[in-house]
């Protein structure tokens, strides 16, 4: 019988998978939806090839996979086209569809959350300023990569000259 983490993990991969598939079936735009998953795509392969000698806690599997559906969704609509944005901007009347903002947050706080873990279990850091600044650096220094990204996207599509 399959132990109850595995069947968690395999439920979680099997939500990312679905996620993927299903936010791939005609999304609003195909280049859009290949930069969005891309994270997706790059980090799957990682996290399953590394379980068995560097499993992380049940918490970071679940708040990747949130991360995972949270991209997977704004890469379907793009992210000022999210009917969940739009629920929202009518529930607390904001002047435009916010589905972006809960993006910034996921990749903020989640990818803080498995820095913090990473360190913590692999560097001599302990608990302190230092370990809080380096996860800091790190978000900072990922989130300004995939702006970067975008930005060079923007330049070599016709998206640049908009």
């Amino acid at each position: 019988m399959m132990q109850s983490r595995q069947r968690d993990l395999y439920f979680l991969l099997l939500l990312i998978l679905s996620g993927l598939l299903v936010s791939g079936v005609h999304p609003v735009d195909r280049t859009t939806w290949w930069l969005e998953v891309a994270p997706i795509i790059i980090v799957l392969p990682i996290l399953f090839f590394s379980y068995r000698n560097f499993p992380l806690t049940p918490l970071s599997y679940r708040l990747l996979t949130l991360h995972a559906l949270i991209l997977c969704l704004g890469a379907h609509y793009t992210y000022a086209q999210v009917p969940l944005g739009f629920w929202l901007q009518d529930l607390f009347d904001f002047s435009r569809n916010n589905y972006d903002r809960i993006g910034h947050i996921a990749q903020g706080f989640i990818p803080a959350i498995l820095a913090r873990e990473i360190l913590l279990r692999r560097s001599p850091l302990t608990e302190g300023k230092w370990l809080f600044f380096i996860v800091v650096c790190i978000c900072l220094a990922i989130s300004a990569f995939y702006e970067f990204i975008e930005w060079w996207v923007a330049l070599l599509s016709e998206e640049a000259a908009a």
